[in-house]
Order: C-alpha cells, then structure tokens, then sequence
C-alpha cells in the first residue's frame, strides 16, 4: 500500500491509491469485455441496454457511493469518477450517473426512503434520476437524463427536495447522443418530500454538482477512446508507402488533442478529490472540469473524425459513436458554457472570503 500522505499534501497530488488502481483497472476491463462497439449499436437509439445494465449491477458500481449501512461500499465520488471514466470510454447504454447520483441524493435525504430504491436498484430494476433544473411550480416540463427509462424523478419543487415516482416512464425524445432522455412533467400526485428550506437547496445543488463532475470524467474517458480508434487507424492507413499518423498535420492534432483529454481527466480528478475531502473548498473546479471536459471531447472526436478522412464521416466507423454522444452528453444540463459564469461567481466568492 501507498505511505499515507499529509491532508495539505494531497491536495496538490492526487495520484491514485493502490485501492484506487485496482477500481480503475477492475471496471476498465469490464466495459472492454461487456461493452464492444456492436453493442453500443444495437442499443440504439432509445441508449439503453437492460442486460446490459444487470450486468453492472451486479458489480456493485451503481451502490458502491453510498454507505455501508444501507449496503453500499462506501466508496468516494473520486471512486465513482473512475468507473465513469470507464463508462465513458466505451459509451455504456446504462444510466450509471444518474441512478448513481440520484441514489446518493436518497441517501443523504431520507435513508428510509433511499432502502426500498436502493434494494431496487441492487437488484437491477426500478433506481431514480435527477431533474438537472428546478421543477416549476406550474408544472412546466423538462428534459430528464434517463426519463424514458427510470421509476422516479429527484427534483427540487417549490423549495422542497421531492421524490415524484412515475408510474409510466414517458417515451423518449430523438437525440443526437442517443441517450434515454424525456420531457418529465412534475405531478401534484405520488410524490414524497424529502427536505424543505436551505437543506433541500443545498443537497439539490450537490447532487447537480455531482452529476456535471461525473459526467465531466466520463467525457474524458470518451476523448480517450475516440482517440484510441484514430490512432489505430493512423498506423494502419497508409499514403506515399508511409503510416499517415507519421505526417505532422496528423501527429500533431492527435497529440494536442490527447494533451486536452488528459487534462481534462486530471481536472475532473482533483475536483473529485476535493468533492471527497474538502467539500466546502475549492467548489470552481466542478463547473471548469465540466466545461472543459466538454471542450476536449469535443476537440477529440473532430480530430478522430479528420483523421479518418471520408470513412470518419460515415456511421460504419465507430467514431461517429463518440462524435454523436460528445456533442449530446454535453449538453443535457444546458450550453456548458454557461459554467463560465460560474466559475467567476464562484471565484469572486472566494476573493470576498
């Protein structure tokens, strides 16, 4: 095992624990056996594999963010960061974030209420989402990650955090990232208050928070696997006898844009540590890994489809798998860039601090 470190050092050295590794490789090599491109295909385009999700399940990835004591692992959201990671790389059809989120939601807001969804869950049936927006109190509809498959919606409805469970799951909107999302109407019916006042604000806001952070690492982990498929195909296209990746104008973008990609992880890395260890500090580098994890994949899956020339633009190549899913996981929470108005707000906090 790694010597422990000072609380003041690990703050600028986030280099995984050996418990940490073993997470990251156990999962990376679920997803590379579980979930192959064809995979990915077939499950469009609702985005959901159900056998598929049983399986991940069944690994103890869903439950291993919440406490032991409700039969989770107790794990870090440093720890789920690493398996989004995975789930990014090989754009699993599975609600992981979500239900993740929305369960360690549950179990910060009522742990009795969180036992019936947990076990659930567990199981690989019914597990809740998050409304990533305030429910209006007109009951004006939203657009809810993983609404066309889920039993219920977290949200925060005229100043209480509510649990509005859905009998039907409504049908799912046409997407370019494929992913289960619909328009979720909140209902005055079957629907379980949580918290009211500063806490239901407060524990809403650290869910969505969470949700951009994991969904941050998990855009990551797809720039790294758009740019393992243009790579591959560098090496093996050839043009004048020679490899094209030995060109410039190609080395050079995939180099840049690998560059960004693992910058982006590392951030989503150090704001997860922070989100584990010092909650209260440093709260800017959610909204900046979420925006420039959407800058870099984005940046990723063009130049993996430039690199593949004419075939990159056609949907036999995987990479327009990671192209459509770039552009569409980043923006389920609205134009990222908006996080730019955070992050100054957040940082004049600090300096009024």
């Amino acid at each position: 095992m790694q010597t422990a470190r000072r609380p003041e050092l690990r703050r600028n050295d986030h280099t995984l624990s050996e418990d940490q590794q073993d997470v990251e490789v156990v999962f990376a090599e679920f997803f590379l056996r579980e979930c192959p491109s064809s995979r990915v295909r077939d499950a469009e385009p609702l985005g959901y594999d159900e056998k598929l999700w049983r399986s991940l399940v069944q690994t103890g990835a869903v439950t291993m963010g919440l406490p032991e004591a409700l039969g989770g692992g107790g794990a870090s959201v440093l720890d789920l960061a690493l398996v989004a990671g995975a789930f990014g790389r090989h754009l699993a059809p599975v609600p992981l974030i979500e239900a993740a989120v929305a369960l360690r939601l549950l179990a910060d807001a009522a742990p009795d209420v969180a036992r019936t969804w947990i076990d659930g869950a567990a199981a690989g049936g019914r597990f809740p989402t998050l409304a990533l927006r305030p429910a209006d109190g007109d009951g004006a509809a939203q657009l809810v990650p993983a609404g066309a498959i889920t039993g219920a919606v977290i949200a925060l409805t005229g100043g209480e955090l509510v649990l509005h469970n859905v009998a039907e799951p409504p049908p799912p909107v046409g997407n370019q990232g494929r992913a289960p999302i619909a328009w979720w109407h909140p209902s005055p019916d079957n629907r379980v208050a949580l918290a009211d006042g500063d806490r239901a604000r407060e524990l809403y806001e650290g869910a969505v928070r969470e949700w951009k952070l994991l969904t941050a690492a998990a855009l990551a982990g797809l720039g790294e696997g758009v740019l393992a498929l243009g790579l591959d195909f560098v090496k093996d296209r050839t043009a004048f006898d020679t490899p094209i990746g030995a060109f410039q104008a190609i080395s050079h973008a995939l180099a840049d844009a690998h560059t960004a990609v693992v910058g982006a992880r590392n951030l989503a890395r150090k704001a997860a540590w922070y989100a584990a260890n010092e909650p209260g500090g440093r709260r800017e580098l959610v909204p900046m890994a979420f925006a420039y994890a959407a800058q870099a994949a984005t940046r990723a899956v063009t130049v993996a489809t430039h690199v593949q020339g004419g075939f990159g633009f056609t949907v036999e190549s995987d990479v327009q798998l990671y192209f459509r899913r770039a552009k569409g996981w980043s923006v389920l929470a609205g134009d990222p860039r908006a996080e730019l108005s955070a992050i100054g707000d957040l940082l004049a906090d600090r300096v009024r601090s």
